[in-house]
């Protein structure tokens, strides 16, 4: 018997399978999908059994070394998967194969994760008559059943040990699951006349996707709660996306007070929680999977429904090979499951309400908060006019407003879309900015490690005394981050708790959690944080949000930055409020008349969605137009700028059905010492699209000098 093998190797010049002989002593175990050790050149490598068979090649074959697993990894829907992955993103079979695994089960060789164990105490003599209390003390705990062992040893530990050396006890080793939930005290909660009517709307809707455009506080969540009791009563089961680690935590405490059967899979478990909640989900212990975006890939059997919750997020597309949407898996799953797809947003993404109004996808509306209060009142304030009297971090307005909330003991959050302390140093004698070496990127200052750090590769220096251009004292710093404004908050509010939330001071395993819990117990006053705070939290104390500069996102060089900065302050705005008082929102901006700021104020989408579309038509962009971009990279900068122009050139040639613009630079022109081109095709249809670009991945595969990225759809260029 032969075995096609896939390797562990991401390189495109091997995303193929190689044939190994199965000895006579696997053929009984070996199976389609599992992961087997084999000889590859002079390594010893993993890889996953494609297919098996009985055809000898025409040359001689080394034997698979190793079978790893006993149960099947990847079953057929996840090879059928991971097929379509290949197709529609041009990754390599086995990085789309890897992307649907926690490490434990991926192929590669020198990772092992096992699995815990805990030592129990069993009864085996029911007849023994204790000579002692503590004696009897512990069986009577055993007659209810097997005990785990540091239980018996708090009562007596000598006691435990007489009776394990008379037989009268016994050891038994216990699989364990690490990083369950506990479970919560049920709650039932009751539904709005609106609530009620978009769940029988979704549920006779015939559409496969179907979008709930509900304003911040309508009850969402309450909605998806529903629907996922019908579904797990009529034994199906559910996955719900998240757009942020942040938001898996919150959301999952809310699940549990309704249900018991949850899984939870996202980056910050340790890779043993990961291996462990894959494999309940694969037994079926589960019902529920909650986390971002590669929980689309959890290996349940009969799905009924996937939920993207934020729908919007641009966290949803992966930015690295296989450049997949996770709504495009869900489609695809749940055109196989015969299930629905269903998305949820305040601010949904203009080409998701574009196919509703089109009918392509389904729509319901909640237009109302559940408490029946009002949306927040906002308040613009133009930086502009605040900065010729000297307020150039806070307005009057928004400090008058902090004082206000803060005195009547409620919670206020602040939103800067930037973390660090300063954006960047710069040499008032001479004007050189201080950037990374390695990429073509200022260098952001953090306060609290006293360092210059490159947000890009991860690059770090000390501050420097003095500019290393003009060797003169004069570098001063630019731009205000987090950390900044930490510090001019607790000089204007000293009696206020702050609780800074960023990228920084959550990268610790389970600070997201712990942060948002302790705020909302009100153990603080103010929340500063980056985007992390903006999208989908619930703090019922907080009745006034302020956006420190709106205008962070808007002048990006980018088609989505309006839409962007819409969905922004829309959805923050959306965290004040939300409990029984009146909520207040100031935006500041240097920008007050731009349409996005003046639409979010309003708390309207159709008018922004009509607005910008009428843009997105004239310039040529989705949902008029679909987008793909090729990034052309090498770390010698003439051959990659020429390599660019001859794949432009080639493009140019090929897709006459296409606009193709470009090479240019990209955005950020140089990272990690290499640099990078970029052409951006425009098309409506265009049949040669796959074939053309499949050629040219093909072409520069086998070289060593250019690497090509493709990404179909990109968020940002």
């Amino acid at each position: 018997m032969y075995a096609e093998v896939l390797v562990e190797l991401t390189n495109k010049n091997v995303d193929k399978t190689f044939t190994y002989h199965v000895p006579d002593s696997y053929q009984s175990k070996i199976q389609k999908g599992i992961r087997v050790e084999v000889p590859f050149q002079k390594r010893t490598l993993e890889g996953f059994v494609l297919n098996l068979h009985k055809n000898p090649p025409e040359y001689d074959t080394k034997d698979i070394l190793r079978i790893i697993d006993e149960e099947v990894i990847l079953t057929e829907e996840l090879f059928d998967l991971g097929k379509y992955l290949k197709k529609m993103t041009l990754a390599s079979l086995i990085s789309c194969y890897q992307a649907m695994l926690p490490k434990a089960l991926k192929a590669k060789k020198g990772v092992e994760i096992h699995k815990k164990y805990e030592s129990y105490i069993k009864l085996e003599d029911k007849n023994y008559i204790p000579t002692n209390e503590k004696q009897q003390e512990i069986l009577d705990l055993l007659k209810k059943g097997i005990v785990p062992k540091k239980r018996i040893q708090e009562i007596s530990d000598s006691s435990m040990k007489t009776l394990l050396k008379k037989n009268v006890l016994s050891i038994v080793m216990e699989e364990v699951y690490r990083g369950m939930r506990n479970q919560q005290e049920k709650k039932e909660v009751s539904l709005t006349i609106e609530q009620k009517r978009v769940i029988e709307e979704i549920e006779k809707s015939p559409s496969l996707v179907h979008l709930l455009h509900g304003v911040t506080g309508s009850g969402k969540t309450e909605v998806y709660i529903a629907l996922i009791e019908k579904m797990i009563k009529n034994h199906q089961q559910v996955i719900v996306l998240v757009p942020e680690i942040s938001l898996t935590e919150q959301i999952t405490s809310r699940f549990l007070e309704r249900f018991d059967r949850i899984a939870v899979l996202h980056s910050r478990l340790s890779d043993g929680e990961k291996y462990d909640e894959y494999r309940r989900i694969k037994k079926g212990e589960v019902d529920i999977v909650i986390g971002p975006r590669s929980a689309v890939f959890a290996p349940l059997k009969n799905i009924g429904m996937i939920i993207l919750d934020e729908e919007q997020s641009t966290s949803f597309k992966q930015d690295h090979a296989p450049r997949y949407k996770a709504i495009d898996v869900a489609i695809w799953r749940m055109q196989r499951h015969h299930g629905k797809v269903l998305l949820g947003s305040a601010t949904p993404s203009l080409e998701v309400y574009a196919r509703c109004l089109k009918k392509v996808y389904g729509l319901s509306t909640l237009s109302k908060r559940v408490n029946q209060k009002a949306l927040p009142q906002v308040l613009t304030v133009d930086m502009n006019q605040e900065i010729k009297h000297g307020n150039s971090i806070f307005s009057s307005i928004l400090l008058e407003k902090i004082t206000q909330h803060l005195e009547i003991n409620n919670q206020v959050l602040l939103l800067l879309n930037r973390r660090g302390y300063s954006s960047f140093l710069s040499c008032k004698n001479c004007g050189h900015v201080i950037k990374c070496p390695n990429c073509d990127i200022t260098l952001t200052y953090h306060k609290s490690s006293n360092t210059l750090r490159c947000h890009y590769c991860g690059y770090g220096t000390n501050l420097p005394k003095v500019c290393p251009e003009c060797r003169e004292e004069s570098l001063q710093m630019f731009g205000t981050g987090t950390e900044k404004i930490e510090e001019k908050l607790a000089s204007l509010f000293p009696n206020a708790k702050i609780l800074r939330m960023d990228l920084d001071t959550t990268s610790k395993k389970g600070m997201h959690e712990k942060m948002i819990r302790s705020f909302k117990n009100h153990e603080y006053d103010i929340l500063l944080g980056t985007q992390i705070v903006a999208k989908g939290l619930d703090f019922p104390l907080v009745t006034l949000v302020g956006v420190i500069n709106a205008d962070t996102s808007l002048n990006i060089p980018d088609f989505r930055s309006s839409e962007d900065t819409f969905q922004l302050l829309s959805q923050v705005a959306g965290r004040s409020g939300r409990g029984s008082q009146s909520g207040e929102v100031v935006i500041q901006t240097f920008n007050p008349d731009h349409y996005a700021i003046l639409y979010a104020k309003n708390h309207d989408y159709l008018g922004f969605f009509k607005q910008e579309m009428i843009f997105r038509k004239k310039l040529g962009y989705p949902p008029y137009y679909y987008l793909t971009t090729v990034l052309i990279k090498g770390q010698d900068f003439k051959e990659t700028q020429k390599a660019a122009y001859q794949v432009g050139n080639f493009l140019k040639e090929k897709l006459t059905s296409s606009i193709v613009l470009g090479p240019v630079n990209a955005a950020v022109s140089k990272i990690q010492n290499t640099y990078r081109f970029q052409i951006l095709i425009k098309y409506k249809k265009e049949d040669l699209l796959y074939k053309t670009l499949l050629y040219l991945e093909n072409h520069y595969k086998g070289q060593s000098k250019i690497q090509l990225d493709i990404d179909f759809n990109p968020n940002h260029f």
